[in-house]
């Protein structure tokens, strides 16, 4: 679990990222899911951006995610989801 200080230190790196994935109608799915995995494993923390379209809330699609990549919840700001997960082969992030 991430304690305040990091979650806090993880939002001042994400602040200037673009999210990289979206959630739609569909809503979250096993190759959505494995993408954003393999994306965390290169990239440590990401954003995905929950759309106006999409059938299910955004604190429902942060769960599903978290679930399946097995990362942490950054924060849910607006319609976006920032997610971290450490890498095992590129870490990149020092968390203080």
């Amino acid at each position: 679990m991430l304690t305040g200080k990091q979650k806090r230190y993880l939002r001042s790196l994400a602040h200037h990222l673009n999210p990289i994935f979206q959630v739609g109608k569909g809503g979250v799915n096993d190759n959505m899911i494995k993408q954003i995995a393999d994306a965390l494993e290169a990239r440590e923390l990401l954003k995905v951006s929950v759309l106006q379209n999409c059938e299910f809330d955004k604190e429902t699609v942060a769960e599903n995610l978290v679930k399946g990549t097995k990362a942490e919840l950054v924060q849910i700001i607006g319609n976006t989801i920032v997610l971290y997960k450490e890498s095992k082969e590129n870490k990149k992030i020092e968390l203080p």
